[in-house]
């Protein structure tokens, strides 16, 4: 009895002393916060365009989905809440909130939407739609496209509709150069496409994208202008979104060949810290094939040394801070040979035509490296403000050296011999810094300011070495030519620029963007000759000293209307532009020139639905001459060549229209594509060549005049069409183009036309896990029209066909034989290397451990031996060609073994929460 008396006494007394503590006050509630969420299908697909109403006891807000299925709500007063969404098709979700009022940005979980029960009609799709077309941004679906274990992403590119990739990891898609990568939406590896596609494994792909980029500033404001760049962006899963990569491959072979890859990765949510490197010593004047089916050759032989070390570092560092950085070093020490013959037609005034046939065999020695260091910080202290700061710094080093024999015969008969050496750096560093304000009655309205920095600073010493021996007779008073010419070439950069967005409606705004750069260059170029025991003396007459700068100021205003279906963006903009220079070397003769351009702008695209699309767009774009070709006065460091400038000269200007129609039947896995593309140029700068001749033997004066009429069309196609799960799947694409191109001979207009057709079918044939069998068969017609007549006029056909394939077997079918074959055949060309060569390639592969992981790996190249072509490329303005000899030693054979380790460890969460993501990959802390 006492002890309850006692514990009692003891709870009576604790209770009086928690009552005179004063209770704790709790947190007051925000004025407004932000809600966020995503919709999506029963699929796992986002919906775009749903309707989306908040309402409260104080607000009544109404927002519709973007292209990645996200919606937003600023200045919200209360958190608590009822959401309705609603879109066609769909049945209504109704769903009521009641959320933490001390939290700034409130994420909801995604919001999923059920088919309506009231449909009439029931469509069947067998799987979710491979191909997603959005406003700017073609997507895949990684899971679609089935590639072997440890592969990486450039093989499954392969297999995917509109792209080609090259064996150097460069990227096409529907004809046009993939200029950059990223991972999760920010730049991987400093934007390395290559270095991307060729380290980052296939399977950890969620999801990757071709986005048209009109740079950062239109990211954040969705104002566009210029031409937008193709940049390949790819999503991780959500299990590959947390781990380890570690990637290694070492292979050698014959003729000195040889190729060391490394890459190691940690991935953490947005967290991407990465080395990479790549050694190798490579041939040169391999031919290859382009995306048009024309042969490119890179040089008659040699080899180069190489490589690019670089290491790149993501992370968000608090939920406000977001830093993305990279430090490349790239370099290459290589000799390559070239063995060119080139024709070069002149018009005569008596209507006829002159032909300087040239032979010219040459070697260069090359000695490259750069280093290059770029770092991105993003800073978003509220919902309202956004900074971006990106500096970088790049250096570049180089030395060459050019031994060349060249024998020309014809209008001019003589023979070049020339040694020239060169050596020169370039320090280049900038800055850019970005600001935008969303302000918060209405986040549609915002304004930003961007301002950018670059300063370069080029310095070269070339020796010339020369000697000119006439062939008829012709009596050359100065055969040689020795100098020292030293350039120094200083470029700044500013350009500062406003945006401001005003919303009309619900669905209209009025974007106003205005910018003003400023480019300035101090330009020195001194020559000096050296007599027999090397002392040297200036010639002022072939040096030349000129300052100048150019400034363009641009104010463009546009109106813009954003539907479900489709978005019209209607605008010009206003471009005054000023040049002022002056020449120091001539007696400091002044240039001033002002011009005026007006141009029009639109965009228009039309979305039937998420899988089929139309986009068409029209722009205008002015280009300046540069300095040195509005300079009246002789340049005359390339003797026995001169070039004067013109100072009547006027801007060019470019009309450009491009037409791009995108669907993709998912029921029937067909997939169409198609793009016109069509350009006029007016005062199009052209050159006016004439032979003259000099002192140092007969020689080429190059003058510039304006002229209009060149213009060019193309379009391309792709149809693809995938049966049995894409098992089998037939491809038939092919390009057309026209090109019409004017220009000068002696003072007498003179024009070419080239018309090229290709056409290309790939069934690609895999019934099931042991074999593929991709056969293609190409053909490619070039004919040339010149106004010149004679050789000038040409057609070149190539017809090839292809087989490549996989067999996978043994007992485990941890063994495969790999082989690539093609027959070519050429017509047109009556001096190519080997009449109708059969390259055949052939590829043995053992897959070790028990995961498989590892690879040991035999390859033969070019067993025949006949891998040897000629390349030519047409003159502009349809005077003459050059041929180009690939390299005779294709042949050859190298050993390799390659390792791929991977451990993951969940998906990226906060707090016990899977946190969300964005269109582009990244995550939402």
């Amino acid at each position: 009895m006492k002890k309850l008396l006692l514990l009692a006494v003891g709870l009576l007394f604790s209770c009086s002393l928690f009552a005179q503590q004063p209770a704790q006050a709790l947190p007051e509630p925000l004025p407004s916060r932000e809600v966020s969420g995503v919709v999506k299908d029963a699929k796992g697909e986002t919906i775009i365009g749903a309707s989306v109403k908040l309402v409260s006891a104080k607000d009544s807000l109404v927002a519709a989905t973007n292209e990645d299925g996200i919606f937003i709500f600023k200045d919200v007063k209360l958190a608590t809440f009822v959401l309705t969404v609603k879109f066609v098709g769909q049945a209504t979700e109704i769903r009521r909130y009641k959320q933490n009022d001390v939290i700034k940005r409130i994420v909801l979980d995604p919001i999923e939407m059920h088919d309506e029960g009231k449909l009439l009609e029931v469509v069947t799709v067998n799987g979710q739609p491979s191909i997603t077309y959005k406003t700017d941004t073609v997507e895949y679906r990684a899971s679609d496209y089935k590639v072997r274990a440890n592969a990486t992403v450039d093989e499954m590119l392969k297999k995917a509709e509109g792209f080609e990739v090259g064996t150097d990891g460069s990227v096409t898609f529907q004809g046009q150069s993939v200029t950059k990568a990223r991972l999760n939406g920010k730049d991987y590896a400093g934007g390395d496409v290559a270095q991307a596609i060729q380290s980052l494994p296939a399977d950890i792909v969620d999801k990757f994208q071709v986005v048209d980029d009109y740079g950062d500033q239109a990211g954040r404001t969705g104002i566009k202008t210029g031409d937008p760049t193709k940049v390949l962006n790819l999503t991780t899963r959500a299990d590959r979104s947390v781990g380890n990569i570690i990637r290694a491959s070492a292979n050698v072979g014959s003729r000195e060949r040889h190729e060391e890859r490394v890459s190691v990765q940690r991935l953490n949510g947005n967290q991407v810290i990465g080395i990479n490197g790549t050694i190798s010593n490579t041939l040169n004047g391999i031919p290859t094939f382009n995306q048009n089916g024309v042969i490119q050759v890179n040089g008659s032989g040699g080899n180069t040394v190489s490589g690019n070390p670089s290491i790149n570092y993501r992370d968000q560092l608090s939920k406000t801070l977001q830093v993305n950085g990279s430090y490349g070093y790239n370099f290459s020490n290589g000799t390559t040979t070239n063995n060119t013959e080139d024709l070069t037609l002149y018009r005569q005034p008596d209507g006829s035509s002159k032909e300087v046939f040239s032979t010219t065999n040459s070697k260069n020695l090359n000695n490259n490296k750069t280093h290059r260091v770029s770092m991105e910080f993003e800073f978003t202290p509220d919902s309202s403000n956004f900074f971006r700061i990106t500096p970088s710094f790049s250096y570049a080093n180089s030395s060459s050296t050019n031994m060349q024999d060249q024998t020309q015969k014809g209008f001019i008969n003589q023979i070049n011999n020339s040694n020239n050496k060169t050596s020169s750096s370039t320090p280049t560093y900038g800055i850019i810094a970005f600001y935008q304000y969303i302000f918060k009655k209405n986040h549609r309205r915002n304004l930003s300011i961007q301002f950018n920095l670059t300063n370069a600073d080029q310095s070269q010493e070339r020796e010339q070495n020369s000697l000119v021996q006439s062939t008829d007779g012709t009596v050359i008073k100065n055969p040689f030519i020795h100098r020292i010419i030293t350039t120094d070439n200083f470029s700044k950069n500013y350009r500062a620029s406003i945006t401001y967005v005003e919303p009309l409606g619900a669905y209209s705004q009025l974007e106003f963007n205005g910018s003003s750069n400023y480019r300035g260059y101090d330009n020195s170029l001194l020559t000096d000759s050296l007599n027999d025991q090397g002392a040297a003396t200036r010639l002022d007459y072939a040096s030349n000293v000129y300052n100048y700068s150019f400034t363009e100021s641009r104010a463009n205003l546009n109106y813009r209307l954003v539907k479900t279906k489709f978005n019209i963006s209607l605008g010009a903009t206003a471009i005054p532009t000023h040049m002022e220079g002056v020449n120091v070397s001539r007696g400091n003769i002044q240039t001033v020139r002002n011009n005026f351009f007006l141009v029009p702008l639109l965009r228009f695209q039309y979305q039937w639905s998420r899988q089929q699309q139309l986009a068409i767009n029209y722009s205008g774009t002015p280009s300046e001459p540069s300095f040195d070709q509005i300079q009246p006065v002789p340049d005359l460091s390339q003797a026995p060549n001169r070039t004067i400038g013109n100072p009547d000269l006027k801007p060019a200007f470019r009309h450009t229209v491009s037409v791009r129609y995108n669907n993709y039947i998912a029921n029937s896995r067909l997939n169409l594509s198609a793009n016109i593309n069509g350009s006029l140029n007016n005062n199009q700068i052209v050159t006016d060549s004439r032979v003259i001749a000099t002192a140092s033997g007969a020689g080429r004066e190059t003058r510039y005049v304006n002229m209009n009429g060149g213009k060019t069309v193309s379009g391309t196609y792709n149809i693809s069409k995938s049966f049995s799960d894409r098992r089998y799947t037939l491809m038939l694409d092919g390009r057309a183009s026209y090109n019409y191109t004017v220009g000068l001979s002696n003072g007498l207009a003179t024009n070419g036309t080239t018309y090229t057709f290709s056409e290309r079918f790939g069934p690609r044939i895999n019934p099931n896990d042991v074999i593929e069998i991709n056969p293609t068969v190409r053909h490619t017609l070039t004919r040339t029209f010149s106004s010149l007549g004679g050789a000038a006029n040409n057609n070149v056909t190539y017809l090839s066909a292809n087989l490549e394939g996989r067999v996978y077997f043994g007992k485990d079918r941890s063994w495969a034989f790999e082989y690539d074959l093609s027959k070519n055949y050429v017509k047109g060309l009556q001096s190519n290397v080997a009449a109708n060569p059969f390259v055949a390639n052939a590829y043995l592969e053992k897959q070790l451990f028990a995961k498989r992981n590892g690879v040991l790996r035999i390859s033969m190249y070019d067993i025949f031996n006949q891998n040897n072509f000629i390349n030519r490329a047409q003159k502009n303005n349809g005077n003459g060609w050059t041929d180009t000899r690939s390299s005779l030693f294709s042949q050859y054979i190298m050993v390799g073994f390659t390792l791929n380790l991977q451990k993951w460890s969940g998906t990226p969460q906060r707090g016990g929460r899977t946190l969300q993501r964005r269109g582009d990959g990244s995550f939402i802390y």
